[in-house]
């Protein structure tokens, strides 16, 4: 064969694979672009979404943090105190001598906050009280995240004003590390709280823990946030 038609041939070849080639390349770039989309569909089939801050939280990212940063100017942003935990507490003496009372009390906790409460018990004995090690004296729950913000938006614009004879939440609660423990007479504050269904009023407890390493910063935080402090 002369160089000739050996050139030819080649030439022939190339212009058939030519095809293949083209085809191979467009295969790949699917495959790129279907890798790329895979995890958008997939957190789209599972039903996935950014986290969006709504309500209270939105208010501390877009307000409260500013002016903590005006007011304190902290060097580092990751220092400017936020509202770790959320704890509501329910004592219960009477879980003693009625069992009935454990139940209604959880059930009361579980409507206010939309959280399933522990319940809490006796670490010792006490026989003045008839009270044995283990036995049942309260409910608790411990909020965090959305679900804490929630909580506090509603305790802020909803069960502190329907206090009666409500004139501010005095500021001597606080524990010298920038936490805060709130006490109220009444379960039916809360607006989620049908009067007809309860067996007694009972008092519950909230200990607001922040981040924060005064009371002065404690005490601006919550401020900022709505909490309606007593006037000095």
């Amino acid at each position: 064969m002369s160089p000739e038609e050996k050139k030819t041939t080649r030439t022939r070849a190339a212009k058939a694979d030519a095809p293949k080639a083209s085809a191979s390349k467009a295969a790949k770039a699917d495959a790129t672009e279907a890798d790329a989309a895979a995890p958008a569909s997939a957190a789209k089939r599972n039903g996935y979404r950014r986290p969006e801050y709504a309500g209270l939280r939105r208010r501390y990212h877009d307000e409260v943090v500013p002016a903590m940063q005006r007011e304190f100017s902290y060097p580092n942003s990751m220092q400017i105190p936020r509202v770790d935990k959320v704890v509501v507490n329910i004592g219960l003496g009477e879980a003693i001598a009625n069992a009935k009372a454990l139940d209604a009390a959880v059930g009361d906790l579980t409507t206010i906050t939309g959280q399933k409460p522990i319940v809490t018990r006796a670490k010792r004995s006490i026989a003045q009280f008839r009270l044995r090690t283990g036995m049942p004296i309260g409910a608790k729950v411990t909020l965090r995240g959305q679900r804490m913000y929630d909580f506090l938006e509603r305790t802020l614009s909803l069960a502190l004003p329907r206090i009666r004879d409500f004139r501010g939440i005095p500021t001597r609660s606080f524990d010298g590390r920038g936490n805060f423990s709130l006490g109220l007479r009444e379960q039916l504050v809360y607006p989620e709280i049908d009067y007809d269904k309860i067996d007694r009023l009972r008092g519950l407890e909230i200990s607001i823990v922040t981040t924060a390493k005064t009371d002065e910063e404690g005490r601006k935080l919550l401020e900022l946030l709505g909490m309606p402090f007593q006037s000095n």
